[in-house]
This record gives C-alpha cells, sequence and structure tokens, in this order.
C-alpha cells in the first residue's frame, strides 16, 4: 500500500494528512497525539473513523494541521481520516456516513461588519 495523503478542514484548520500502513502510531506536527490534544475528548474525536471501521492498529497516520483552534484541528483531522480510510476501501462510506464523519461542516465565523460592535451586535443607540 501506497502513502494515501487527504485534506481536512473545519472551521479555519486546515489538516492534510498522510496515512500509511503500521502499527497505529498517530503523530500530529511531529508530536505524538498524547501530547498534541490535552483532554480524551479530542483523541477520541482524532481516533472515532479508525474505531468504527476496526482499524485502529492497522495504519501510522501523520498529520499536519494549522490554523483554527485544537478542537477545530481535531475535527479536521477526523475529516481527513475518514476521507482517506473511505478512498482505501469504499465499504467504509456505509460506516462513515450515518455518523457524520464524512460531512464538510460549513459553519464559519461571521465576518465584523463596519459601524457595528461585532458581526451582529450594534452599538448602544442614544435616543437624546
Amino acid at each position: 500500500m501506497e502513502i494515501i495523503h487527504k485534506i481536512g478542514r473545519r472551521k479555519t484548520a486546515v489538516a492534510r494528512i498522510y496515512m500509511s500502513e503500521g502499527k497505529g502510531n498517530i503523530t500530529v506536527n511531529g508530536k505524538e497525539i498524547d501530547n498534541y490534544f490535552s483532554t480524551d475528548t479530542l483523541r477520541y474525536k482524532v481516533s472515532q473513523p479508525l474505531m468504527l471501521t476496526e482499524n485502529l492498529e492497522k495504519f501510522d497516520i501523520k498529520a499536519n494541521v494549522f490554523g483554527g483552534g485544537i478542537t477545530g484541528q481535531a475535527e479536521a483531522i477526523r475529516l481527513a481520516i475518514s476521507r482517506a480510510l473511505v478512498s482505501l476501501d469504499e465499504e467504509n462510506r456505509l460506516l462513515l456516513k450515518p455518523e457524520g464523519l464524512l460531512t464538510r461542516d460549513p459553519r464559519m465565523v461571521e465576518r465584523k461588519k463596519f459601524g457595528q460592535k461585532k458581526a451582529r451586535k450594534k452599538f448602544q443607540f442614544s435616543k437624546r
């Protein structure tokens, strides 16, 4: 098996993963996953597609991720891994699609408008 390269995005985070056969090591930006993601929830999010398809200890994954916060980065890596698993075996789509792991979440922060305090919030109005 050759190296599979896929991209995942969430908010402003962009993750590029390189998946190859191995022992189940996941490195993010040159660090082990346990050192990069502090909470168990984030580590679970990253490994969720591997658990669902029962490939947890079959692939080594190197992820380069930038932008956004750590939650957005974890979800971007999750999307990239899901896409890689589907490109490897089309049967995985049937397991991952109902869980919503192949859907790109389009929600982004709305931009601030001029003449306003934030995107929707206005400056305080004074009648007199």
